[in-house]
């Protein structure tokens, strides 16, 4: 099955830094899970808990290496690369999966150690 076409504007939006176009691709009671985060649930909740993410980072971006479509679900892996604040850079794998009802995220799971983008950059 070829790659969803919500796929790439998903990950620009994402990689815009506007949780509003992030959100956007959400059903209005999807559910969110950031690595070991609290499940959250609701677009609004999930644009605020995002909105508070961004503000700890200058920028982001990914670079998706293979995706997996069926009817229901899309599996996405990558390789985010994030600025901090003070500049550096850290790039760190990713797997996330989309629960899909029709064409928008009723579920969005990130699979993800984010930990060593807080830790002193070596």
């Amino acid at each position: 099955m070829p790659e969803p076409s919500f796929v790439a504007p998903l990950f620009r939006a994402i990689d815009s830094m506007d949780p509003h176009a992030f959100v956007s691709f959400l059903a209005e009671d999807a559910v969110f899970r950031f690595g070991n985060a609290p499940e959250l649930r609701g677009r609004d909740a999930i644009r605020e808990a995002v909105a508070g993410f961004l503000d700890t980072i200058s920028g982001l971006r990914h670079r998706l290496l293979g995706t997996w479509a069926h009817p229901d679900a899309v599996i996405c892996r990558g390789e985010v690369t994030y600025t901090r604040k003070d500049g550096t850079e850290i790039t760190l794998p990713f797997a996330d999966l989309f629960g899909m009802r029709g064409t928008q995220i009723a579920e969005y799971r990130i699979y993800m150690d984010v930990t060593p983008l807080y830790a002193p950059p070596a």
